[in-house]
């Protein structure tokens, strides 16, 4: 049996432990697979009945969540120090987030766990507690020691910014050859690693409107981008390009490449979750292991309510199980 996958509690006011309880509850008819959550069991215990669900909670090693899992919810336990109040961050509680996280890199890393989910964090509260990193993609690049890229899955689309979490000004700053170059190279081998695509193919969106309609618009695409473009290809990656960002994720476009790459942050996020708002997975790519996360933010405006849709998560969860099979039939 597969080991299961470790799942970090995310920022404990925010909606990670319901979504959570939701994606073991919805386990039979979702398909999602085994996982154990690192977190407080008895704050899971009272988040349950505070939403009328009947959850088991299963205090559990890694080794045994994937043969507990059907009849409860494993849980691998930390303490809080104190409760949450729901859609109340509580610095106090920082260091057990982050700790659950740097955990789960370890269990990961160590093949205890088949790979890594992450619940969303409240950066601000972390930020307070004197966390230096812009998120948790940072994070997991210092923990994992390797450089990674994002990249944002969907079933019809698969998109890497190559500028991730800084303003527009300064990602316009931070665009060089050597960073699209840099990002590409890891697309197309995590591409192959871990979706099975043995010759992947990359779609590159322009900066500028048109692509800079042949510098008249502007000269990234032609001094930037371009260059890049040539690298790639002369790695052997088929890549295509540069398009004009408002062509290039239309169906017909999209049946064209294996992933989007694109120069900033909204330029990739927003076609996504334009097309699948709620099965929208972040994947980091270039790891030592596997992690996916669900992509949205912790919801604190309705946490506590059992309002909140587990689908993000449990889409995050089956991405995170294919992508381990898709290295056992590797190694085999």
């Amino acid at each position: 049996m597969m080991a299961a996958l470790a799942l970090t509690m995310g920022e404990p006011a925010g909606i990670g432990g319901e979504i959570a309880l939701g994606a073991w509850l919805a386990r039979d008819e979702s398909g999602a697979p085994p996982f154990f959550i690192i977190d407080d069991p008895d704050r899971l215990r009272r988040l349950a009945a505070r939403l009328g669900w009947t959850v088991p909670i299963a205090v559990a090693e890694p080794e045994t969540a994937a043969r507990l899992f059907g009849a409860a919810l494993p849980v691998v336990p930390i303490d809080l120090p104190r409760a949450p109040v729901p859609g109340t961050p509580d610095p106090a509680n920082a260091a057990a987030t982050i700790h659950a996280i740097t955990l789960g890199v370890r269990l990961a890393m160590a093949g205890r766990a088949a790979g890594l989910v992450t619940n969303p964090i409240q950066k601000e509260t972390l930020y307070a507690a004197g966390f230096p990193h812009p998120g948790h993609t940072e994070y997991l690049a210092e923990l994992g020691g390797a450089p990674v890229a994002m990249m944002l899955v969907c079933a019809e689309l698969r998109v890497v910014p190559v500028t991730i979490h800084q303003s527009l000004r300064s990602a316009m700053d931070a665009l060089t050859t050597a960073r699209i170059v840099a990002t590409g190279r890891i697309a197309a081998a995590g591409l192959r690693r871990d979706f099975g695509i043995a010759q992947p193919r990359l779609a590159v969106a322009g900066l500028n409107p048109h692509a800079g309609e042949g510098g008249a618009m502007g000269r990234e695409e032609i001094e930037i981008i371009a260059p890049a473009i040539a690298a790639l290809r002369g790695d052997g990656i088929a890549v295509t390009g540069p398009f004009p960002a408002d062509t290039m994720f239309h169906a017909a476009a999209r049946r064209r490449y294996d992933a989007a790459l694109c120069m900033y942050h909204d330029q990739a996020l927003i076609p996504l979750k334009t097309i699948d708002f709620d099965h929208g997975v972040n994947v980091t790519l270039g790891l030592p292991f596997i992690r996916t996360s669900p992509d949205h933010g912790t919801a604190l405006d309705i946490a506590g309510r059992g309002t909140a849709n587990p689908a993000s998560l449990i889409a995050a969860l089956r991405l995170a199980d294919e992508m381990a099979r898709t290295h056992n039939r590797a190694a085999a």
